[in-house]
């Protein structure tokens, strides 16, 4: 990754506790629990699911861009994808 990447300066999360992607800390392995898209774009569920962001599935973030922590790199099984905060904002995680 490019070194104008930043890690956010946030606690571990206690596992069980379900939050956003886009709140967790970086490098710490968290499992989806669920998508809730918000109503102005629903179809963010349906291709979320697509590229593997189902319940169950493993997945951390790698790193943030600069400014403003937008896009996120994030690992979900053997994938690295970009997110959006926006899109980040709607994968709940729990942490493992």
């Amino acid at each position: 990754m490019s070194s104008s990447l930043t890690t956010p300066s946030s606690p571990s999360a206690p596992a069980g506790r379900t939050q956003a992607l886009v709140d967790v800390r970086d490098g710490q392995p968290f499992r989806v629990v669920g998508i809730e898209a918000p109503p102005q774009a629903t179809q963010w569920a349906e291709r979320l699911a697509e590229i593997g962001f189902i319940a169950g599935e493993r997945v951390q973030v790698l790193s943030r861009g600069l400014p403003g922590g937008d896009p996120l790199a994030v690992r979900i099984g053997s994938s690295t994808f970009a997110l959006r905060r926006a899109e980040a904002a709607c994968v709940q995680v729990e942490a493992l």
